[in-house]
């Protein structure tokens, strides 16, 4: 954001001009470090609401990947970290995302540590990004840190898109069968009901149910209904937003048939990567495991691994910990894990774990995308037997039998 200001000099003279910054406060530091008294200051960028520009871009995985990587380079080419930011801020299509780097910026420029300025915003520099920083900072390798950063935070948004992209196609092709159904039961089946209607013959079962609901939809019960379903389906994803909501969504798609193993497969190539890397990374094994818990994605291996930690703070092994909670831990995994700490490469026994997992876990959803297809083939087929067997063949009888 831009500012104006007015100012006097140590000397007393008067000063006026405009200073960038990402917040109100963050200008009126950088105007105090020039050592000017400022007496006004007031954004040039103040305009009335209805004029604001909507902000359409938001902060992405891939604007995450590409800032950590190009700081990377520009950190390893000797570009002082401050001027980075900015350079890099300069360069966001987003406007919050460069208004949070200028504000970073500004806070290391103010003796803040990189890793502290990155901790005010949680939401976009989750614990595992900011720990990681912090390691970097103490080994003097934040460039190798945050190139490793980006090439994680790229793998975990080529596996979710992986598991979305599988999702799309059935989603479309339901919609769009939906969809259809509507238009025919508004606009196309009803002069063919009629008619056969008037033909005084016995319909068959599934003409009586297709009548009925045609009547449903057409009528204000069908209207109501429709436009509850939509509310309610609203409400519903915002409740799994809340944390109760998400507490019993994570429950729930653990007891799911078939979702759940698939689905434990993520999260514990999830927790065993994060945790390989923030072992590596000098952290102490109680702290990694807290931050592992918080960035896996579900409220019961979270629970699961606080427990672990507290073990761990005892003593204990952390094998014999995830032995404690099987359903959520495989024995292989259990058996990786006590291999690695009794040879003490217990980081490097934890990615041979990961590459299992990430292979498992392309192969399945590979099977998945196979079987989807033909499956949706089949259930088209189905409607369209159904159609013609409840609409088309009645209307057959009754024009022959005329």
């Amino acid at each position: 954001m831009k500012f104006n200001y007015q100012a006097r000099t140590k000397t007393g003279q008067v000063q006026v001009g405009t200073v960038e910054a990402a917040s109100r406060e963050g200008a009126l530091m950088l105007l105090q470090k020039h050592d000017l008294y400022v007496t006004k200051l007031e954004s040039a960028e103040e305009v009335p609401f209805y004029a604001r520009k909507l902000e359409l871009k938001r902060i992405t995985k891939s604007d995450l990947v590409m800032f950590s990587r190009q700081l990377s380079i520009m950190f390893e080419s000797k570009v002082p970290l401050i001027e980075s930011l900015r350079t890099l801020a300069e360069q966001q299509t987003s406007s919050r995302f460069k208004e949070i780097l200028l504000d970073i910026s500004e806070k290391v420029e103010g003796g803040i540590p990189f890793s502290q300025a990155l901790s005010a915003y949680p939401n976009l520099f989750d614990p595992f990004f900011v720990n990681m920083v912090r390691s970097g900072e103490a080994s003097g390798k934040l460039s190798e840190t945050l190139s490793y950063l980006a090439d994680h935070i790229e793998r975990e948004y080529e596996l979710t898109s992986k598991i979305r992209g599988a999702m799309i196609y059935p989603i479309i092709i339901i919609t769009m069968m939906l969809f259809i159904g509507i238009l025919m039961s508004i606009y196309a089946l009803p002069g063919l009901l009629e008619l056969l209607q008037e033909t005084h013959q016995e319909l068959p079962f599934f003409t009586r149910i297709i009548i009925a609901v045609i009547n449903f939809v057409k009528s204000w019960m069908g209207v109501a209904t429709f436009i509850g379903f939509i509310v309610a389906v609203a409400l519903l994803f915002k409740y799994t937003k809340t944390s109760e909501g998400k507490d019993r969504l994570d429950r729930l798609l653990l007891k799911i048939p078939v979702i759940n193993s698939f689905l434990k497969m993520v999260y514990v190539a999830r927790f065993t990567e994060n945790l390989s890397t923030l072992i590596a990374g000098g952290l102490p094994i109680a702290k990694a495991l807290i931050i592992t818990g918080s960035v896996v994605g579900n409220v019961r291996y979270q629970e699961a691994l606080e427990k672990v930690t507290e073990e761990v703070r005892k003593g204990e092994k952390i094998s014999s910990g995830l032995k404690k909670f099987p359903d959520l831990f495989p024995p292989i995994l259990t058996t990786m894990v006590l291999v690695g700490e009794k040879t003490g490469s217990l980081d490097t026994t934890l990615l041979n774990i990961v590459r299992f997992y990430r292979m498992e876990i392309d192969r399945r959803l590979n099977n998945l995308l196979k079987i989807i297809e033909p499956a949706l083939i089949l259930i088209l087929g189905v409607g369209v037997g159904i159609f013609i067997a409840s609409i088309l063949l009645p209307l057959y009888q009754a024009i022959t039998s005329i």
